[in-house]
């Protein structure tokens, strides 16, 4: 692996951790995008990576926000658990749409939640 590519992986990283810390998100919104346009993946193959990279940031986010009492486990198992299913429909779902309909859903998704940041 070239020096470049790992340099933007962390770099890619380091957003992501960054905005989960900060907002309670990055995986997603972070991570796939910059291994879509920067590191060319595709979108397949960029929401699997993200998917095990947010295993890792998760937990250690998980962590420390509980280190500051910030963490209701039992409410968060309770969005867990049901998220599976949800997680297997998409992932069953993803594989049956053509990879462009997923990149062009997902950019409607962030400029959805965009608007309505700016607009609350």
């Amino acid at each position: 692996m070239s020096g470049a590519r790992m340099l933007k992986l962390g770099a890619t990283g380091t957003a992501a951790g960054l905005y989960s810390g900060l907002f309670g998100v990055g995986g997603g919104s972070v991570i796939v995008p910059a291994l879509v346009l920067w590191l060319g993946y595709d979108e397949r193959t960029a929401t699997g990576t993200s998917l095990a990279a947010i295993v890792v940031i998760a937990a250690i986010a998980t962590i420390t926000q509980g280190a500051y009492g910030n963490v209701k486990v039992i409410d968060g198992l309770l969005i867990a658990i049901p998220a599976v299913g949800g997680v297997l429909l998409g992932t069953w779902i993803q594989q049956r749409v053509r990879t462009e309909t997923i990149g062009l859903l997902f950019a409607l998704l962030l400029v959805v939640v965009a608007v309505d940041l700016v607009a609350t």
